[in-house]
């Protein structure tokens, strides 16, 4: 361990000793560290009891603990009922998830007038909200995506498909996985028009997406779709300024408590173009069951499908609130700060006979991206070790972090170079396999995807520092044995 130190000029522990905390004072770039000392000595002291190092904030915020005793103390204080009736408890419930609609707006700097909020179960149900309603036509409406985009809004070319328009996809250039602002501009100045859909930050790379493709998209005449999930969690939003027609986004990302709430926060004007194939309960103001009609409600009701959340959702107001008074600018800059000591370390970790222990892809440095970073660790002879290893090993040890392909089939293809060629064949029935693990031998992957580590509002210095030396210690000189690892079931 001690030549962990001496090769990335970072601070060894010893195994099992307990972590000394930031002592607060100003950070590298400006930020008061002592905010996140306070909040992991409090809402997120569970970590350190537990003794576990999380660093997958892209997946999920941690719960903080003020916002579960608030939930707590709001259930149990008075009755809520299911909120379609004008009963006390349904007033009750009704009147809270009105208030949070009115908090994403401020969070967002939306104007109420001009947008309103849907609350969904996650950002995958509120990107399908527009893609099935989404008028595509052949002649008139289809669909461009980059090829930076999660599984969730990639499933949208299949609506698209269906009602034969036209799928375009904008691809990488250049070797941080970045999208070329120029190659939008050319495919958004094209002759056809419809639904533009892109995230403002990769969950594969952190890279930080142009928000002004926004303007220069509508001002083309396309409808565009924002996915906000992996950018709100460290990234601030104005939608004044960036007059998105719908915007995508999860919750626990951003404050961790309570999972299992999104939004679609869309314009109004963009909404009343969408047509739900569909409708249920809640969603209809009038409907005929013999003679077989229906009237849609308003919008947003006509987009919630049945009975809403009605203790989770009003827990949103809670958490913006929560994560308002720590402050978007204070979050962004300190996970900034870690993401930047977590790349210079990787950086400098080598095996004893001087190759690169780990490889990083997209952006090294901290420029135009956000808290999530992309890698593979590699064996002495520069090879790739199974991402299953890594995950094992650092489950071992008590640290959190994504393995795998994480929904972003475009990301992973760019950064294992597969050729197209050999993707649309593989694609074929004839070269079809039963398993994810027959489609890697297939494509001659050395893994099956990569480690994802990102750090966020939880975490403070010496959970880098502590995965750096893990990382070092487990993985420098010599691989683990592989042993028997589980077969990969998904991607």
């Amino acid at each position: 361990m001690a030549d962990a130190a001496g090769r990335r000029g970072g601070r060894t522990r010893a195994a099992g000793a307990p972590r000394v905390r930031d002592g607060g004072g100003v950070g590298e770039n400006g930020t008061d560290e002592g905010v996140f000392a306070r909040l992991r000595a409090t809402d997120f002291a569970y970590l350190d009891e537990t003794r576990q190092i999380y660093l997958d904030h892209t997946g999920a915020a941690p719960a903080p603990r003020g916002l579960v005793r608030a939930q707590a103390a709001r259930l149990s204080g008075r009755a809520f009922g299911n909120p379609h009736t004008e009963s006390p408890a349904s007033t009750a419930s009704t009147e809270l998830i009105e208030e949070a609609r009115l908090r994403v707006l401020r969070f967002l700097d939306a104007d109420p007038a001009e947008y309103t909020v849907v609350f969904t179960a996650n950002t995958s149900q509120a990107v399908k909200l527009v893609a099935e309603a989404y008028p595509f036509h052949r002649r008139s409406a289809s669909l461009l995506l980059t090829q930076d985009n999660h599984n969730s809004v990639n499933g949208v070319r299949e609506f698209a498909r269906a009602a034969h328009a036209k799928v375009g996809l904008v691809p990488f250039t250049g070797d941080e996985l970045r999208v070329s602002g120029a190659a939008v501009r050319r495919a958004l100045d094209g002759r056809r028009r419809g639904l533009f859909c892109y995230p403002a930050q990769s969950n594969f790379t952190g890279v930080r997406h142009p928000l002004e493709w926004i303007a220069r998209a509508r001002a083309a005449g396309w409808h565009t779709l924002l996915d906000a999930a992996a950018y709100l969690p460290t990234g601030k939003l104005s939608l004044r300024r960036t007059p998105a027609d719908f915007v995508v986004a999860s919750w626990y990302k951003v404050f961790g408590y309570p999972s299992g709430v999104g939004s679609l926060v869309a314009r109004r004007e963009a909404l009343a173009g969408l047509r739900r194939p569909w409708f249920a309960g809640g969603t209809i103001q009038v409907v005929s069951a013999r003679a077989r009609w229906h009237r849609m409600a308003q919008a947003p009701a006509a987009f919630e499908d049945g009975t809403p959340d009605f203790h989770a959702v009003p827990q949103v107001t809670t958490g913006l609130d929560w994560y308002d008074e720590v402050g978007a600018e204070a979050v962004g800059a300190h996970v900034n700060r870690l993401t930047g000591r977590l790349l210079r370390g990787l950086a400098e970790l080598r095996h004893p006979g001087g190759r690169p222990l780990v490889r990083v892809y997209g952006p090294r440095g901290t420029a135009g991206r956000g808290g999530t970073v992309a890698l593979n660790v590699l064996d002495t002879r520069g090879k790739v070790v199974d991402e299953r290893i890594v995950a094992r090993e650092c489950a071992a040890a008590g640290i959190s972090v994504r393995t795998g392909c994480f929904c972003n089939p475009g990301a992973g293809e760019e950064a294992f170079t597969i050729a197209p060629r050999l993707l649309r064949r593989t694609g074929t029935e004839r070269w079809r396999a039963e398993t994810i693990d027959g489609y890697i031998r297939r494509l001659g992957l050395p893994s099956g995807g990569a480690v994802r580590v990102s750090p966020g509002i939880a975490n403070i210095t010496e959970d880098i520092d502590g995965f750096l030396d893990f990382l070092y210690a487990t993985f420098a000189a010599a691989t683990p044995v592989r042993g028997d690892l589980a077969p990969r079931l998904t991607c």
